[in-house]
């Protein structure tokens, strides 16, 4: 037997997954069928192709609009939807119509990460609600409107960080708080992978199954290039976040969240381009450290070209406290003592053991299931926009840090840089005209 089954093992399901996650399935035999939430889909690629299946899955759900500015990528998806529902999705280019149509109760943003608070916006002006896949904002701005606009328009807004929806989670959380590993007060973060390179793009046609246009949508404009859709995009700072916000946020939140930390008051970041030469915008290494009052910080390190796990993960938390250690990951968690014995494991096979999220999971349906929830009777959010945002903004500090080679001293009330105007001017971004995010 190995030692890691030598750890003592709790199997996360039964009623503690009852009493924290209800499944959607469990509301729509009490609610009937006049409590059906119509939804479209924006971007299906590949996450939101996984996410279309996702809410298709859960009761009383029907997906009506399938939106991308790809129409190869739109047929794909219209067909796998009207065979997994029975019922076939519009498909459609344009986002405004899709918001303009009432047979539409919630939105789910999975387009590139320029496109998520324009879009979100968008749909709240319209009167739907949103599930919008993280980072919740192109910058630190964003974040800050979207919030403010939930406020106004009164509409739900959960943001893709699935894990906060993990069974494990929850009891990792009241682990910590029950002080099994004593306070709290370091969280080590990281990601690694073995990505190749993106070469150096040529200005090539655009494909005729593709509206680029409305593809850059609220972004300043570029030419067309062959290494940018439908994923490279992450790596160039006019449509992406970098591997700060497309990795690390789910590490950090978890991080924060287990903390019980809020805002920082100072951010570091080092780091550059370092593995291969080629059109990267962003670190492929990055060092991000985050302090906190309370004697608390967090560190965050990205390892995008080298697939060398840390204590054989790809990704993890590691929430280090004055008597022991807890090591989490998507699929639950191990405690130490403070030599490192191991002490106990907490796995969920239910949770599916991947640090693929593009995967259909169990943590996918639980965030979907309280998303629903939250709509038809008022569940919590496990990730409310007010929270998405703190998690993000840490990703926004770490890249600006980056950005302008400095520590950043941060308002620990709302994350504001401190005393540095060229820092704070990387706050925001400009909009291509007539596409000004407005609350």
């Amino acid at each position: 037997m190995s030692n890691r089954r030598k750890f003592v093992k709790n199997t996360v399901i039964g009623g503690i997954g009852i009493s924290l996650l209800p499944t959607a399935k469990s509301y729509s035999r009490i609610m009937g069928s006049n409590d059906r939430i119509n939804v479209a889909v924006m971007g299906t690629n590949s996450r939101g192709h996984a996410l279309t299946q996702v809410f298709i899955e859960s009761d009383n759900v029907l997906v009506t609009q399938i939106c991308d500015v790809d129409s190869l990528v739109i047929d794909k998806t219209v067909a796998m939807a009207n065979e997994a529902q029975g019922s076939k999705p519009k498909g459609e280019t344009d986002i405004r119509k899709v918001l303009a149509s009432k047979d539409v109760d919630l939105l789910v943003v999975a387009a590139p990460d320029h496109w998520h608070a324009p879009a979100t916006l968008m749909a709240l002006q319209a009167g739907k609600h949103v599930y919008v896949e993280k980072p919740c904002g192109h910058n630190a701005r964003e974040g800050e409107m979207l919030i403010d606009a939930q406020k106004k328009y009164g509409k739900i807004v959960q943001m893709g960080n699935q894990q906060r929806s993990g069974v494990f989670a929850h009891t990792a959380l009241k682990d910590i708080q029950q002080g099994v590993i004593g306070v709290p007060y370091h969280a080590r973060c990281w990601y690694s992978n073995k990505r190749q390179s993106i070469g150096h793009g040529k200005p090539v046609d655009i494909p005729a199954n593709l509206d680029y246009e409305l593809w850059q949508g609220p972004a300043p404009r570029e030419d067309y290039r062959d290494n940018i859709i439908h994923y490279n995009w992450h790596w160039f700072k006019n449509w992406g976040t970098g591997e700060i916000c497309n990795n690390g946020t789910h590490a950090l939140d978890i991080a924060r969240w287990l903390l019980g930390v809020d805002y920082p008051t100072r951010v570091t970041s080092a780091g550059g381009r370092y593995h291969v030469d080629d059109d990267w915008e962003f670190p492929d290494t990055q060092n991000t450290a985050f302090e906190f009052g309370e004697n608390k910080s967090i560190s965050w390190e990205s390892l995008s070209r080298n697939g060398m796990p840390l204590f054989g993960q790809m990704t993890g938390t590691l929430i280090q406290g004055t008597k022991g250690n807890m090591l989490v990951n998507t699929n639950g968690y191990r405690l130490f003592d403070e030599s490192g014995k191991p002490i106990k494991e907490l796995l969920s096979d239910s949770e599916l053991d991947t640090a693929d999220l593009v995967g259909i999971n169990k943590l996918s349906h639980h965030h979907v299931s309280n998303t629903l929830n939250a709509i038809r009777k008022g569940e919590t959010l496990n990730s409310p926009i007010t929270e998405g945002h703190k998690s993000v903004l840490m990703c926004h500090l770490g890249n600006i840090a980056q950005q302008v080679g400095r520590s950043l001293n941060t308002d620990p009330v709302n994350g504001h840089i401190l005393d540095d105007d060229d820092a704070m001017a990387l706050w925001g971004r400009t909009y291509a005209k007539g596409w000004e995010p407005v609350v």
